[in-house]
């Protein structure tokens, strides 16, 4: 490949999208996620600007993931940059009422689903001794907030992991970044409470959150460092917010 390839997981909408499109014109892109018609129109827009690949599949189903990788040329596999983007979160309960189906999914994504990709890539960048592997946390990792038991217990694995994928990794030069954002409108309130546009919507009056292409701008910020240098661990919030619950809603 006369480029590099930058792999992004949670490619189809939001900040792994967005993240697509600023990478373009540096990188060829392997777009992973589970709407293949999204991931295909990607393709197309994309296309005349880089090399795209897309791969369908579940990232919680290791299965699933081996059918698809196994599917690319050999000259494909070799990433140099992952970015470990899809995540979701499910329910806001308390630990009394929560679903162990919501338990399950943000548990195989966010822990799971991470560490399934990585361990796809990660052999090959420690025999070239190069890549960066970028992990999209949360500040509810760092931040625990009341209901988000799992969610946030998820996103401290998150930080824990790239922590340790860093020490493991060191001596091959292999680069490790987290980041971990505030609030971002995306479709994430969306898929957190279920399709309900009301409750969706809530978390992001009265302020100016983040978006998906302030993110993104940031990850692309985060690859751009000399080969001597590694953003280790970056937070970004939008400016009215101060933690994961003290957000200033104009009031």
């Amino acid at each position: 490949m006369s480029r590099p390839i930058a792999l992004i997981t949670g490619a189809t909408s939001g900040i792994g999208k967005a993240t697509a499109y600023l990478l373009a014109s540096k990188y060829d892109l392997i777009l992973c996620g589970r709407r293949k018609s999204l991931l295909k129109a990607i393709e197309k827009e994309l296309s005349s600007i880089t090399q795209v690949k897309v791969l369908s599949f579940d990232l919680s189903k290791s299965a699933e993931l081996d059918d698809a990788w196994n599917g690319l040329e050999p000259n494909w596999t070799n990433i140099d940059l992952l970015i470990n983007n899809a995540g979701n979160a499910h329910g806001l309960d308390p630990i009394e009422l929560g679903k162990i189906s919501d338990w399950d999914q943000m548990i195989d994504i966010n822990i799971k689903g991470l560490l399934y990709i990585s361990h796809k890539i990660i052999p090959s960048m420690v025999q070239r001794k190069k890549g960066h592997i970028i992990n999209l946390g949360s500040i509810a990792g760092d931040d625990p907030y009341l209901k988000g038991n799992v969610y946030c217990a998820s996103k401290s694995a998150v930080h824990t992991i790239s922590e340790t994928m860093r020490l493991d990794l060191n001596k091959y030069g292999i680069k490790v970044s987290t980041i971990k954002p505030g609030l971002v409108e995306t479709n994430f309130s969306k898929v957190r409470f279920k399709g309900n546009i009301d409750k969706a919507t809530k978390p992001y009056q009265g302020l100016k959150p983040l978006l998906a292409e302030d993110v993104a701008n940031i990850i692309q910020y985060v690859t751009l460092t000399p080969d001597n240098v590694v953003i280790t661990d970056l937070t970004v919030m939008p400016t009215a917010q101060a933690s994961a619950t003290i957000i200033n809603r104009g009031n």
